[in-house]
């Protein structure tokens, strides 16, 4: 996902800075990126106003935490899915979700949106399905920051589709274990979206 989202924003115009644990890694994908993709150090503060949280779940908090007040100021854009690799249950507590814990353990003024997390990334790297762009669901309570992840997402060629305040999250969340099952069960590979059709 860091590899798609960075490569559609880097082909935008945007500047994008990689930061990885493994600095080798942080180097290949910034080339992987190109367009002048640069690298940073791992746990200094983010160059960018919005930081995209291309972890898995399992790391996402434990990374939230290391940066601590780094991410103060920033919009962080959640892209995880907190799914157990049986894709049968949720690695949250069953009153909560994703985006919620990783509202815990952020700066007091960082600010959660959730988006990108119902899509796949050789799916999102392709680009549009038959002529139409790909639809990005998003929650947040902040309305400013909401606005500003949707233009983001807009100029990538994609369609931002608000879901509302981030309580929402939970389910987009369980709309990537939709998407699960429906490739395990149905569809049986994953060059696939899910999407809104607008009728009438």
């Amino acid at each position: 996902m860091a590899a798609a989202i960075g490569g559609l924003a880097a082909k935008a115009g945007h500047s994008v800075e990689v930061m990885s644990r493994d600095a080798a890694k942080a180097r290949a994908l910034a080339e992987q990126v190109g367009a002048g993709a640069t690298t940073g150090t791992f746990g200094a503060a983010p160059v960018g106003d919005i930081v995209i949280l291309a972890v898995p779940f399992s790391a996402v908090l434990d990374v939230v935490k290391q940066y601590g007040e780094k991410l103060a100021g920033k919009l962080l854009v959640d892209i995880t899915n907190p799914i157990k690799s049986d894709f049968r249950v949720f690695l949250t507590p069953e009153d909560s979700f994703g985006a919620q814990e990783i509202a815990k353990v952020d700066p007091a003024n960082a600010t959660i949106v959730k988006a990108f997390n119902t899509q796949n990334a050789q799916v999102l790297a392709a680009g549009p399905i038959g002529g139409h762009p790909l639809d990005v669901f998003i929650a947040g309570d902040d309305s400013q920051a909401k606005a500003r992840v949707s233009a983001f997402i807009d100029s990538l060629g994609l369609r931002p589709m608000d879901t509302g305040r981030l309580i929402m999250a939970r389910t987009l969340e369980h709309a990537c274990m939709l998407w699960l099952g429906l490739m395990t069960h149905s569809i049986k590979h994953t060059n696939f979206s899910i999407r809104v059709s607008l009728l009438g």
